[in-house]
């Protein structure tokens, strides 16, 4: 910290770029402390587990050393591991951005002055509660609401408005575009209810960054005869670019890990339903260096393009 502070220094006193990172470190500070205190053991604990065989027993858990065994036999021996990785991460590919781009055009909105604008806000990120814990396994465990889901799903199935995914499609086919782009669209428009569930924290994102933007580059740049569209590629984003990688770092880990998502289910089967614990450990890392990856790849890509203000 202090090698930190001395470059941030100008004559013994700390320059504004040296105040806004002891402020960028001190609001990560409470995250850091409780990482070390409550995740770090854990941590260790379950890579241990992944090289080797874990058995319950009477007052606790016996562990055998396996070394790499359920590493390769992830790979080599399970029937489903490697397809529903590939699965999770197609899903992740295709869900990510359409998730950013729904969620910086609600933002856009949202950011207009107009009647009622506070209540479209919480609305917007009504999902993200609805779907948190005790709330998410009532919905889960709820026999009716499970029903009328379903009565609601077979009629949507059977009506055939001029909305339906199946008319856009065959609209989209007379326009000559690409087959795969098509699906891409219609698949994104089948799945809207799960794009705007997992939208609410990234549009309150954008909006904040949205809401920072100084009124007076608008002003000055429609002075100069700038039009509205104009303002938005040369100064809004801009200026929110830095918020575009952070919401893209989050949507990519909150695809990957869903609890919907086919591996997270594959990884609990394999831990309390056939008591696996050491090789589901083993899959868990190994998911875990994936997101990692793609983590680092989209940190690397989208970086390089994002607009710093000094």
């Amino acid at each position: 910290m202090a090698n930190i502070l001395a470059k941030y220094r100008n004559k013994g006193k700390l320059t504004m770029s040296g105040k806004r990172a002891v402020a960028g470190y001190l609001f990560i500070l409470p995250f850091i402390i409780g990482a070390l205190l409550f995740f770090l053991k854990p941590l260790i604990q379950s890579l241990m587990f992944s090289f080797s065989s874990l058995d319950v027993v009477p007052g606790g858990y016996d562990t055998t050393w396996v070394g790499i065994k359920n590493y390769v036999s992830a790979f080599t021996e399970h029937r489903t591991f490697f397809r529903t990785l590939t699965e999770s991460f197609l899903s992740m590919l295709a869900n990510s951005p359409i998730t950013l781009i729904f969620s910086f055009f609600a933002a856009t909105l949202l950011n207009q002055k107009f009647r009622g604008y506070n209540m479209a806000r919480a609305v917007f990120f009504l999902p993200v509660i609805l779907s948190t814990g005790v709330i998410a396994y009532m919905e889960s465990s709820d026999l009716l609401l499970n029903i009328m889901r379903a009565s609601s799903q077979s009629q949507e199935a059977t009506s055939s408005n001029m909305f339906s995914s199946a008319n856009l499609t065959e609209l989209l086919r007379q326009t000559k575009l690409n087959s795969a782009f098509i699906g891409y669209i219609t698949g994104a428009i089948d799945g809207v209810y799960k794009v705007i569930s997992m939208s609410g924290v990234q549009i309150l994102i954008f909006l904040a960054g949205l809401q920072s933007v100084p009124p007076s580059l608008y002003e000055a740049s429609t002075i100069e005869g700038a039009t509205q569209w104009e303002n938005f590629w040369k100064i809004t984003f801009p200026m929110v670019s830095p918020l575009i990688l952070v919401n893209l770092l989050y949507t990519v880990i909150d695809n990957m890990t869903v609890a919907t998502n086919p591996m997270m289910k594959l990884v609990r089967d394999t831990a309390f339903t056939q008591t696996m614990y050491g090789y589901s450990a083993a899959m868990v890392w190994i998911y875990f260096l994936v997101i990692a990856i793609i983590l680092s790849i989209s940190l690397f890509i989208v970086s390089r393009y994002v607009f710093y203000q000094v």
